[in-house]
C-alpha cells in the first residue's frame, strides 16, 4: 500500500493498523493525518509506547495519556481514583481519534486496559469508547520490556482489544529512510529472515572501517553496562571540573528500591560542561520528553542548563519520581531527569533514524535487535559494526508468520479501496470529518475564540480570586505545573497580588522556609530550592517551599 492510500483509508474513519520495514513512512503517513486532524479542529490523541517515539509526533506516552501510568491491571478503585481527575474527563471527552505509535513494544495487557479505560470515560461501550483508533509500528522490531512482577507480556495482536477493533491493514511498501540499495537489501533480508553468507560478509566488511560520513556517530549497545561504561569513557574526556548530583528519597524502603530500578537517571548522575545528555522523564511545560538530547550548557550545584539538539536551551530542575496509595505518598525519589547520552541502548533507539552510528551487535540476546539497530542507519556507509553474533541477525519466527497474514490482509484491504469510485471516496472523508469535528459558529474559523497562553488561563482564575486548590483542580494539572505558571506570571507582573494562597500554609512553616532559602543564598538572583530542602528534610515538600518563595 502507498502512503496516499493509507492516509485516505484513515480519512475515511476506519481503525488502521499502519506498518511496514523500517523507514517506509510510517511516521509520515501518521503525522500527515495529524495536521489533517488539527487542520480541522479536531481533538486527537498523539501517543506512542515510548517517551522518545511520542516526542518524535509532538505527543505522550498512552500510559500518561490515558492515565493509566504504570500500572499493570485496574482495580475499581483505580477506576474511581482516575474518575476524580477532570483532566482526563475533559481529554476523553474532547478526543475523537487516538493514535498509538510503536506499539510493538506496548504489552498485549496494557492495550486492553486503555480500551477499558477509554470506554469508562467515553460511556460508551463500543471499543475504545468508539474512538477512531490507529496503530502504527513495526512487530520486527523489539518486543515489549517485561519487568519484575509484571504478567508476561505478548505482541499486541494477541489483545482482545486488538482483534475488535476490526484493524484495515495498511501495509506500506514504499522506503524513504535508506536511498543505498546495497543496505536496503541485507535489512530487507534480515527482515525475511533469509540472511545468506554474503550479507553477513557484507555487514562484517564494515567491522572496524571508518565511516564515509561526516555526521558525529551515535553509539549503540544492547547492555546498559556498556552503555555506562562509554559515557563515562566519554565525560572522563572533557576538560573540567565533574560535579556530581545524588539522588535523594523518603519513604519505604522496599517501594523507594522499586522506583530507584524504574527510574532511568543515575542514582549518582555525574556530569561535566559540554556532556551530552537525554532528559528521562516528560515535563511539556518546559519543552522536553523522555528521550529529548541536548549538550549541557552550564552546571552548578542547584542548577543544569541543556541545550537540546534543536536549539533549546532548557534551565531543568529537580524532578520526583513517586508512588502513591490512597490519595498519599509512600515513596518518592528526586534526581535530575537526565543521563548521559553518547551511547544509547538498542532500545532506546527505536524510533531514530541516524547518519552515523558505531554498533556493537556482540551480545545481542533477543530477535530483532540487529534489525533494529541497523536500520536506523540511512545507508552503509554510516555503519562502523564493532560487533557481531547469532542472535543479531534472526528475527522472532511468530512475528514471520502473522507477518504473512498483515501483508495479505493489507493487499485485501488496497484492492478494496481501489475498488470505490473516487467520488465515492471524498464523500465518505466529508462525512466522516462532519461527524467527529467540532461544529463552529459566526463565520467560519473567525468566530472561534484565539487560544490563550496556558499560564494566562491560569492568570485568569488568579484574578477571580481562587484557592491553589481551586485552581489547580479547574485546570486539571498538577500543583507543580500551577506553580511554574505562576512563577512566569510573577516574573512578567511582579507586583501580582500572590499573598492570599498562603491562606493554607502555617506562619510558623512559612517562617521555617524563608529562613532556610535565605541560608541557602541566592544564585542568578534567585533563591535555589535544593539547599533549602536539604536543610528542612522530608516534612516539607518542593511545591511547598516553592509557594512561599514566591512571596519574597
Amino acid at each position: 500500500m502507498t502512503q496516499q492510500e493509507a492516509l485516505d483509508i484513515l480519512k475515511l474513519g476506519h481503525n488502521a493498523f499502519i506498518t511496514g520495514a523500517a523507514g517506509s513512512g510510517k511516521t509520515y503517513v501518521l503525522n500527515e493525518y495529524i495536521k489533517y486532524l488539527q487542520d480541522n479542529e479536531v481533538a486527537v490523541g498523539v501517543t506512542a509506547s515510548t517517551g522518545i517515539a511520542a516526542s518524535h509526533m509532538g505527543g505522550m506516552t498512552i500510559h500518561a495519556w490515558s492515565g493509566l501510568g504504570i500500572r499493570d491491571s485496574l482495580s475499581p478503585y483505580d477506576l474511581e481514583d482516575m474518575a476524580e481527575k477532570p483532566y482526563l474527563w475533559k481529554r476523553f471527552e474532547k478526543a475523537k481519534v487516538l493514535i498509538i505509535d510503536e506499539v510493538s513494544m506496548l504489552h498485549h495487557f496494557r492495550l486492553d486496559l486503555v480500551d477499558k479505560i477509554a470506554r469508562e470515560f467515553k460511556r460508551n461501550q463500543e471499543p475504545f469508547g468508539g474512538l477512531q483508533v490507529v496503530l502504527c509500528g513495526d512487530f520486527f522490531q523489539l518486543p515489549p520490556i517485561t519487568r519484575a512482577g509484571e504478567p508476561d507480556a505478548c505482541f499486541a495482536y494477541h489483545s482482545p482489544a486488538w482483534k475488535n477493533l476490526q484493524l484495515k491493514i495498511c501495509y506500506l511498501h514504499e522506503y524513504h529512510r535508506q536511498s543505498d540499495k546495497t543496505y536496503l537489501n541485507i535489512l530487507n533480508a534480515i527482515r525475511s529472515g533469509e540472511v545468506s553468507d554474503d550479507i553477513i560478509r557484507c555487514l562484517k566488511g564494515r567491522q572496524g572501517k571508518p565511516l564515509k560520513v561526516a555526521a558525529e556517530p551515535t553509539k549503540l549497545y544492547s547492555h546498559n553496562v556498556n552503555v555506562d561504561a562509554e559515557n563515562e569513557r566519554e565525560l572522563d574526556k572533557l576538560p573540567g571540573q565533574t560535579l556530581e548530583y545524588e539522588m535523594s528519597s523518603h519513604g519505604r524502603a522496599a517501594l523507594v528500591e522499586t522506583l530507584k530500578k524504574s527510574c532511568l537517571s543515575p542514582a549518582l548522575l555525574r556530569l561535566k560542561k559540554g556532556a551530552r545528555v537525554m532528559f528521562v522523564k516528560n515535563n511539556y511545560e518546559l519543552g522536553y520528553v523522555n528521550g529529548t538530547l541536548g549538550v549541557v550548557e552550564r552546571l552548578g550545584d542547584y542548577g543544569i542548563t541543556v541545550r537540546t539538539a534543536s536549539g533549546k536551551q532548557i534551565d531543568a530542575p529537580l524532578a520526583s519520581w513517586t508512588i502513591e496509595e490512597d490519595g498519599k505518598v509512600k515513596a518518592e525519589i528526586t534526581q535530575y531527569p537526565l543521563r548521559l547520552a553518547w551511547a544509547i541502548t538498542v532500545h532506546k533507539s527505536q524510533g531514530m533514524s541516524l547518519d552515523a552510528a558505531e554498533v556493537d551487535l556482540s551480545r545481542s540476546f533477543a530477535p530483532g535487535m540487529g534489525y533494529v539497530a541497523l536500520s536506523r542507519l540511512r545507508s552503509l556507509d554510516g555503519l562502523s559494526l564493532l560487533g557481531l553474533n547469532a542472535m543479531a541477525l534472526k528475527v522472532n519466527d511468530e512475528v514471520l508468520e502473522f507477518d504473512e497474514q498483515f501483508v495479505a490482509a493489507s493487499i485485501k484491504d488496497t484492492k478494496e479501496f481501489a475498488q470505490l469510485a473516487p467520488a465515492a471516496v471524498k464523500a465518505g472523508q466529508k462525512e466522516w470529518l462532519d461527524r467527529i469535528a467540532p461544529k463552529v459558529t459566526g463565520k467560519g474559523k473567525q468566530g472561534l475564540k484565539e487560544k490563550l497562553p496556558t499560564y494566562e488561563v491560569t492568570k485568569m482564575l488568579l484574578e477571580e480570586g481562587k484557592s491553589l486548590k481551586e485552581i489547580t483542580l479547574k485546570r486539571g494539572l498538577a500543583l507543580g505545573t500551577i506553580l511554574s505558571h505562576l512563577e512566569t506570571i510573577k516574573d512578567k507582573d511582579p507586583n501580582v497580588a500572590l499573598r492570599y494562597l498562603l491562606g493554607e500554609t502555617p506562619v510558623l512553616r512559612q517562617k521555617k522556609i524563608r529562613q532556610a532559602l535565605a541560608v541557602g543564598g541566592m544564585v542568578a538572583g534567585k533563591y535555589p530550592l535544593a539547599p533549602a530542602k536539604a536543610l528542612l528534610g522530608d516534612s516539607f515538600s518542593y511545591e511547598e517551599i516553592r509557594l512561599v518563595r514566591l512571596m519574597i
